[in-house]
């Protein structure tokens, strides 16, 4: 059977690449093993389908790996996928595959040795020159929108913006991930069809790809076979297709 990872044009890869990881848990659950066990098998996905990412070309992949209203979750659980944040950074598979890291979101609410520890990957990874891996941690859409909001409103309060000068693209400025384009595609594994407050503001014009299979099973094929799927729709912007194909 042809693999989609020889049916996919490397001419045209996505610039930016969104993912929400979902059914860690669901995955544990099926095989009798505590959510921990998901988690940790969710963690080695990253390190494949990072890898296969910067491979194909991607610019940005950006992994929604731990939202706000994820804080309400069971403390041990918590504290086991902090514990696993640290254990999976691995800079040397990040340095090896020119890969530079970021992170978006309330970097505050972090522990400190979390918090210390990104910190730290961050900056032996800024001199890569490759894909950039991007963590949401701690990050929610409306989270951002509103820190965007207050920005913004201290600027005019002080006078050095006027309220007719806000644009959208003033508001992309004062977001969390003023430093990349928007995604071209997001994909969401374990079957919910939902963007659960992730990037609503950059996915206005995303492709959306959901599949059922869980993260910890969506390997470098699936990754191949959501891209594939990508390249096979018109991206028209509000446009028509007959505009699209004028010179």
């Amino acid at each position: 059977m042809t693999s989609y990872k020889d049916l996919i044009d490397k001419s045209r890869i996505p610039a930016h690449i969104a993912i929400i990881m979902d059914g860690n848990g669901r995955w544990a659950k099926q095989r009798g093993h505590a959510r921990s066990f998901g988690h940790q098998a969710g963690a080695e996905t990253v390190h494949v389908i990072a890898e296969e990412a910067a491979r194909l070309g991607v610019k940005y992949l950006t992994l929604y790996t731990f939202s706000t209203e994820n804080w309400k979750r069971p403390a041990e659980e918590v504290s086991a996928l902090m514990a696993l944040l640290m254990d999976s950074i691995e800079e040397e598979t990040l340095m090896k595959n020119n890969i530079r890291f970021r992170i978006i979101g309330e970097k505050d609410k972090l522990p400190v040795n979390v918090a210390e520890r990104l910190q730290q990957c961050i900056k032996r990874t800024s001199v890569n020159t490759g894909m950039c891996l991007v963590l949401a941690l701690s990050y929610s859409s409306k989270w951002e929108l509103t820190e965007a909001v207050k920005q913004i409103a201290a600027q005019v309060a002080c006078q050095k913006l006027a309220v007719d000068e806000i644009t959208d693209k003033t508001i992309n400025q004062y977001l969390a991930t003023s430093f990349m384009p928007d995604p071209d595609l997001l994909i969401r594994t374990g079957g919910e069809i939902r963007l659960s407050n992730y990037l609503l503001w950059q996915c206005a014009y995303s492709e959306l790809y959901f599949c059922d299979t869980y993260w910890p099973d969506f390997k470098s094929e699936e990754f191949c076979k959501a891209i594939y799927d990508y390249q096979q729709r018109e991206r028209r912007f509000g446009k028509t297709s007959e505009q699209l194909l004028k010179p």
